[in-house]
């Protein structure tokens, strides 16, 4: 009568066992006209021994694609204001990117250059370190404290 009515089979061990659980639930389907290109999923972290769990996300997943990072790159975008929703048109600076949300992921992939310069916002917005630190070896700038040891050599 009350709680969530699934289960998962094999048995109580599985539950017990595993580090993170995931339900993911299809939200909406993304079409291109008449045909289905994908689907809007809603993901909600039921158990995680790592991480703070209970945690929810919406992604797309396309169909021969995978995660669609240009969306995920416009929703984090609109959220911390670098890119502009006002009704169905998004806008980037003074240039309307499209009308809807497939219209602005579009324009974001036919144009690197712009794709680029908002990732690199939304990444300091953010807090997250660039790729491209990591791969040339550019270290996080970090202070160094010197210590002393100390001699617990009590035989003196």
């Amino acid at each position: 009568m009350f709680g969530n009515p699934e289960t998962t089979p094999g048995g109580r061990a599985l539950k017990f066992y595993s580090t993170i659980r995931l339900e993911v639930r299809r939200a909406e389907q993304i079409k291109d006209g008449t045909d289905i290109i994908g689907n809007r999923v809603r993901i909600k972290v039921v158990k995680n021994k790592v991480a703070p769990p209970f945690k929810r996300a919406e992604v797309d997943i396309m169909y021969g694609q995978g995660v669609s990072q240009s969306g995920e790159l416009i929703d984090m975008a609109v959220e911390k204001d670098i890119v502009n929703k006002s009704g169905s048109w998004y806008s980037y600076g003074e240039e309307r990117i499209g009308q809807g949300r497939e219209n602005a992921k579009a324009y974001l992939v036919d144009h690197p250059d712009v794709y680029a310069e908002v990732k690199t916002k939304v990444r300091d917005a953010y807090g997250i370190p660039d790729v491209d630190d990591k791969a040339s070896g550019n270290k996080p700038k970090t202070e160094v404290v010197e210590d002393e040891s100390l001699d617990l050599d009590t035989d003196k």
